[in-house]
């Protein structure tokens, strides 16, 4: 379990708040809006009213236990700048900042931040992903045009073999572990039989995944 700061409640900022609560982590969210502290002070593990410009009042704030600060502010770049610079002049070694437009990612990137986020551009590519292979539940880019991605089996593949599941494509799309319940395999050879409802990883090339996509609908 790790301690994150979050500045900026707004959508963006609150659902990577609660998200990080609902995976076992405490985090403190931080908002210059007392309404916006107030609404989320059951849900977090601490709220703060706080001007994130001021470099003096986050300093009252021991940034230096948190694992990173995510800076979620909005629309308002000046005030992420600020706060980003701040941060920065705080000596806090992990920061995340939203950017909102491509001056934004410009400026925050020449202050030497650990990541720049841009949810919106993001999101769109995971929801062209998704459209593109709909049988993917998750996916994750390892660069190179290799993926890993998460399926689930569906009744007609049933009893079906791994090895039969993934012939001609075998050594190019590889099975990394599947997930029953609440068992894990990760021993599968050509034998493993497939049951409906298993969630299966795989890595592999888009242009594999893709070719396989068919015998998984």
């Amino acid at each position: 379990m790790a301690h994150f700061t979050v500045i900026g409640l707004g959508r963006f900022g609150i659902a990577a708040s609660l998200e990080l609560i609902h995976l076992g982590h405490t985090v403190t969210g931080v908002d210059s809006n007392p309404k916006l502290a107030e609404k989320y002070v059951e849900h977090l593990s601490e709220t703060v009213v706080c001007d994130s410009t001021d470099e003096a009042a986050l300093k009252e704030l021991d940034l230096a236990s948190s694992q990173a600060v995510l800076v979620a502010i909005g629309e308002d770049m000046q005030s992420s700048i600020l706060c980003t610079l701040a941060l920065k002049n705080l000596a806090v070694k992990q920061i995340w900042v939203k950017a909102s437009t491509k001056a934004h990612h410009t400026i925050i990137s020449k202050l030497g931040v650990t990541r720049i986020i841009h949810p919106e551009e993001e999101m769109g590519v995971r929801v062209a992903q998704a459209l593109n292979y709909p049988v993917v539940n998750d996916y994750i880019s390892l660069g190179n045009g290799l993926y890993v991605v998460e399926v689930s089996i569906k009744a007609h593949l049933h009893k079906t073999k791994l090895g039969h599941l993934l012939k001609e494509i075998k050594g190019t799309v590889n099975p990394l572990l599947v997930k029953r319940a609440k068992q894990t395999f990760v021993k599968l050879d050509d034998d493993f039989e497939l049951l409906t409802y298993d969630t299966l990883l795989l890595s592999g090339s888009r242009v594999e995944l893709n070719y396989l996509a068919p015998r998984l609908l």
